[in-house]
């Protein structure tokens, strides 16, 4: 937990506040999942991240979102090479440890999908050849809300792909007033160290799969699952892929909390950044309210 702490303290001495939300990154990152930061510009979200990826001594790519980025710009293409007369394999920017895709939904669908196959697989397929990239590989993305003009809705594939969906909002009056008094600190992001190892990561992960979730407390995150396929304000319910994301993030958070072992508060405390931004409700309903109610009237077996 030594190294837990340390990656906190790191990121504290960037982001004013916001605990939840670095507590919520970290538990994307250690449960091998990933992360999206959903709120208005100016709130911290491309701060968070890039604070995140220079606290982990691995390599970092950042993909700046816009209409004209080409699937190429994301996952490499093939150059011809005049001098061997052979084509050559130039890597984009995922093939790396923490990519950070900045307003994802400013790209159009079509790159978008780019980052299907290397979200889930940790691959890259390109002109029929599969190249893994290197592990461990995290993405954090940021969005601006959907009505912000230029922009393109993240189609349902690509959000199951993101383990947790969270917003940072606005901080608080003393919050905003100490980023101010920071401003002149010259401890800021561009001076911030790696604290934590590519290996560092990797045995983090260990640690948290091998949380204990009993067979009650399973029960319980899948009839959360499947009660959202069953409820009439749900036009789409949480896929398996959502049920295995939970129960990770689960195991995250009990870790995190320093015990080897999950109870129901951990999923409770999860399940609305976990599953919300999984369900397409009916009529105008607001995905979070619904998890909430399912909290609520779902009882633990």
């Amino acid at each position: 937990m030594d190294s837990v702490a340390r990656l906190t303290q790191n990121l504290s001495h960037t982001i004013v506040g916001k605990s939840e939300a670095i507590r919520l990154v970290l538990v994307a990152l250690f449960s091998g999942g990933h992360a999206l930061l959903e709120d208005v510009p100016g709130v911290g979200k491309t701060l968070l991240a890039k604070s995140l990826a220079r606290s982990i001594a691995g390599q970092f790519q950042r993909i700046q979102c816009t209409p004209d980025l080409l699937p190429s710009d994301v996952t490499g293409t093939n150059v011809w090479n005049p001098r061997s007369g052979e084509f050559t394999f130039l890597p984009g920017p995922v093939f790396t440890n923490v990519l950070l895709a900045d307003e994802i939904n400013r790209a159009t669908p079509r790159t978008q999908s780019a980052l299907l196959e290397v979200m889930e697989e940790q691959q890259v397929t390109v002109d029929g050849v599969s190249r893994p990239v290197p592990n461990p590989f995290f993405v954090i993305a940021t969005q601006n809300p959907i009505e912000y003009q230029g922009t393109f809705p993240l189609p349902e594939a690509q959000m199951d792909r993101f383990a947790l969906s969270f917003s940072l909002g606005y901080p608080s009056e003393s919050e905003e007033l100490l980023m101010l008094q920071r401003l002149g600190d010259r401890t800021g992001l561009a001076e911030l160290e790696p604290c934590l190892s590519i290996a560092d990561i990797q045995t983090l992960r260990r640690h948290c799969a091998q949380v204990k979730v009993e067979t009650h407390l399973q029960q319980y995150i899948l009839d959360l699952v499947r009660a959202t396929r069953q409820d009439e304000d749900v036009v789409l319910g949480v896929s398996p892929r959502g049920a295995v994301a939970l129960h990770r993030a689960t195991q995250a958070i009990a870790f995190l909390n320093d015990r080897n072992y999950a109870i129901p508060d951990d999923v409770k405390q999860l399940a609305p950044a976990v599953l919300a931004h999984r369900i397409i409700p009916a009529g105008g309903r607001q995905a979070r309210s619904i998890v909430d109610r399912l909290l609520r009237t779902i009882s633990i077996p």
